[in-house]
């Protein structure tokens, strides 16, 4: 489907979405029923990215959205019917085209559609192109995806927060997984994509065997374009390597591209493939997915968060699965944890105002060093001066059930946010390779 048409149905569903719940929203007065809180949500709704990634977390978007319109459906503190009773008006737009695009796209959701807030992008080179705009413009902006460190680590902003964790968390966890079980690891190869979500991933990775599995040594690292596809020189390389583990933190399309490609030619007998944030293809690929996988969500997402459900997660996977036919993997539950950060910051800031909408400068007081429940558990904003999220992790093992029909995840270990997020105030490689210095881990 074309990225046009992907944008028109996106916006007659949120329009929709909008106008049905204000014209059910009994006892409201007559200013207030009219109000309304409008978010630009950005994500791949075309390309690469959007099967397993953009559509699912718009999907989980529109989903909450619609629940939080409705009000009294999900648990306190989110029973209350939109943001502090204004109805949530969801204008989604393409995440496609590259940095350029995107800037451009920003300053139409922020001049043209007037837009309250601006929550989205997955790709970390768009949440590196995005934020200077968002300050230029005073424009209130929640990362709600990307990984690359660099964001905070590298630059500071008013009006810019990360609702995520960045992807540190990610590859420390695969590493303390393997050594907590005793993995003997002799060499270990990589395959990332060639820009900053890869570039970190991998440098993330390398330093933190070098701490926790110092005998083991570095083979070669590969870094193909973003989007490319085609891997057959990439795992001819890889099989040659003969590599212990082979790391990679590929996602959408290029991930179950490699998966398609890698698992027939035997490199995931010959290697054990160790995939930083991978569970997003699991509902794509099926019995595809080979077995035995050390696999992570990028949070306590997805199957591990079911795994230890709380009663807020259990409402929103019922939902999502009800809705849409497939288990919510991590790509809803980082947009959940953005829209419900934003509905805690929005009525936390009403709460200091008067019950006025709030406007930038008063979100971005409210949203700095917040704290809030989720699906996947505590997000707080604890790094980057308050503009960067920590959260727990975990890493678990792919396993077919052939009686269910069904990808599960099994020996699943959750890491507490502060075991593998660095302090406030320190860069997550040196963190590492100075050994996880205060770390607190269970």
């Amino acid at each position: 489907m074309k990225a046009e048409n992907w944008r028109t149905i996106a916006r007659k569903t949120a329009t929709g979405v909008a106008v049905a719940a204000m014209a059910g929203s009994v006892g409201l007065g007559a200013a207030q029923a009219q109000e309304t809180f409008k978010v630009g949500v950005v994500t791949f709704l075309s390309g690469g990215a959007a099967e397993s990634f953009g559509v699912p977390a718009w999907n989980g978007g529109k989903l909450l959205v619609d629940l939080l319109n409705k009000g009294g459906v999900l648990p306190p503190p989110y029973d209350k019917k939109g943001f502090g009773g204004m109805m949530i008006e969801a204008i989604p737009v393409d995440e496609a085209g590259g940095a350029t695009k995107q800037v451009q796209e920003f300053r139409n959701l922020v001049q043209r559609e007037k837009v309250d807030t601006v929550l989205g992008y997955v790709s970390s080179g768009d949440c590196l192109a995005i934020p200077p705009v968002a300050d230029e413009l005073k424009a209130f902006t929640i990362l709600y995806d990307c990984g690359t460190p660099r964001v905070f680590e590298e630059g500071s902003y008013n009006y810019v927060f990360r609702t995520a964790a960045h992807a540190a968390m990610d590859n420390i966890s695969l590493a303390k997984y393997m050594a907590s079980r005793g993995v003997k690891v002799d060499t270990f190869a990589g395959i990332n994509q060639d820009y900053a979500w890869g570039q970190d991933s991998w440098a993330d990775f390398v330093a933190s065997m070098s701490i926790l599995m110092p005998d083991a040594k570095e083979k070669t690292a590969l870094f193909p374009k973003i989007f490319a596809g085609q891997y057959g020189t990439e795992i001819s390389a890889l099989i040659r390597e003969k590599a212990t583990v082979v790391h990679s933190s590929l996602w959408g399309g290029d991930l179950q591209a490699f998966v398609l490609q890698a698992a027939p030619r035997g490199l995931f007998q010959r290697s054990q493939v160790a995939l930083a944030a991978g569970d997003h293809v699991m509902p794509q690929l099926g019995d595809k997915m080979p077995d035995g996988v050390f696999i992570g969500a990028r949070g306590t997402n997805g199957l591990a968060a079911k795994a230890k459900a709380s009663p807020l997660t259990n409402v929103l996977w019922d939902a999502y699965e009800k809705e849409y036919g497939v288990f919510p993997v991590q790509a809803p539950f980082r947009m959940w944890q953005g829209i419900l950060g934003l509905k805690v910051a929005v009525e936390k800031a009403m709460a200091a105002n008067g019950g006025k909408k709030p406007n930038s400068d008063e979100l971005a007081a409210a949203m700095k060093g917040l704290e809030w429940e989720a699906p996947s558990g505590k997000i707080q904003m604890v790094l980057g001066d308050g503009h960067q999220a920590i959260q727990p992790n975990a890493i678990g093992t792919t396993k077919w059930d052939k009686a269910a029909g069904k990808m599960t995840l099994v020996d699943i270990e959750y890491y507490a946010a502060e075991c593998v997020n660095p302090p406030a105030g320190t860069k997550a490689v040196d963190w590492i390779k100075a050994g996880f210095p205060g770390a607190k881990c269970d």
